[in-house]
């Protein structure tokens, strides 16, 4: 089965998607009930939303929100919050606290705390609202660590040759690129869209030729796409280096937080979904291709 080339849509198309009908084992879990509780719990825990951005292939099978977060923490990047969910069984729901590029809107997730997944059965369609809110809760614990992340990379120099030597990998081996995500990110080294800030043997720059290119992603894949490739530049770069910015293992007050491989009072994961680990969640969903 092949995928539709994802496209801009809105709210209400979201909302006005069939819902579909895998038999008893799948529970559906409503794109206007993900949008719904999500504005709702962002309202509540203060936060204002400046934009928001919907995707969505042929009838929203797959479809993905990214709302965009009022904050002055830092001059370059915004906060955003950012879900995935599909009728198709090609991937668990999925949301995320990350942080946007202002000048051009660019992606920036890290998976180590801040991604969660879970798969449409049993309880999803109540157990997304737990996670959602715990997710928020944390939200400026992730925002900071990303802020501090782009800081670090900023202090590196990588060449050109480096840079290329990277894309290869993230196209052959990582497999987290495509063959237009790699032209794409070539025409980018070649002449940037946006001023980043940095010059062109900057790693902060680079990043973001390749968020960028992740534009271009499915959104079945995106937030995938986006938590591996910063995985690989902070094991690449940022621990290489010595700038890894701050311990993984935490809890606030209120017992919600991350013991690596365990769960924190609230429930979420502390480990991303990545590798073979990711496949085998796709494989779960006895998606058929």
């Amino acid at each position: 089965m092949g995928y539709t080339r994802p496209t801009t849509t809105t709210r209400d198309m979201l909302v006005a998607a069939p819902l579909p009908s895998h038999g008893k084992t799948y529970t559906v879990i409503p794109h206007k009930d993900v949008i719904e509780k999500t504005k709702s719990l962002l309202d509540l825990s203060g936060f204002t939303i400046t934009k928001e951005l919907y995707r969505a292939n042929m009838d929203a099978r797959v479809a993905q929100g990214v709302y965009h977060l009022a904050s002055n923490e830092d001059e370059e990047m915004g906060m955003m919050f950012a879900w995935t969910n599909s009728y198709d069984k090609s991937t668990r729901f999925q949301c995320a606290v990350g942080a946007f590029v202002n000048v051009c809107s660019n992606g920036m997730l890290c998976g180590d705390m801040a991604n969660y997944a879970r798969k449409h059965t049993g309880k999803a369609d109540h157990d997304i609202h737990t996670q959602i809110s715990s997710q928020i809760k944390s939200a400026n614990k992730y925002y900071t660590k990303l802020i501090q992340d782009k800081e670090n990379m900023r202090k590196i120099f990588l060449p050109k040759k480096s840079q290329a030597e990277l894309v290869g990998r993230l196209f052959l081996d990582e497999e987290i690129i495509d063959a237009s995500q790699v032209s794409c990110i070539k025409a980018e080294m070649k002449e940037p869209s946006y001023n980043y800030n940095a010059d062109l043997n900057n790693a902060w720059t680079f990043y973001n030729h390749v968020t960028h290119s992740f534009k271009k992603s499915h959104p079945r894949t995106w937030m995938s796409d986006q938590v591996k490739f910063h995985e690989f530049m902070t094991a690449e770069l940022l621990s290489q280096a010595g700038l890894t910015s701050m311990d993984q293992n935490w809890t606030d007050k209120d017992g919600n937080g991350h013991i690596d491989g365990t769960y924190g009072s609230a429930g979420v994961l502390s480990e991303a979904i990545k590798g073979s680990d990711f496949d085998a969640d796709m494989e779960a969903q006895e998606y058929d291709t």
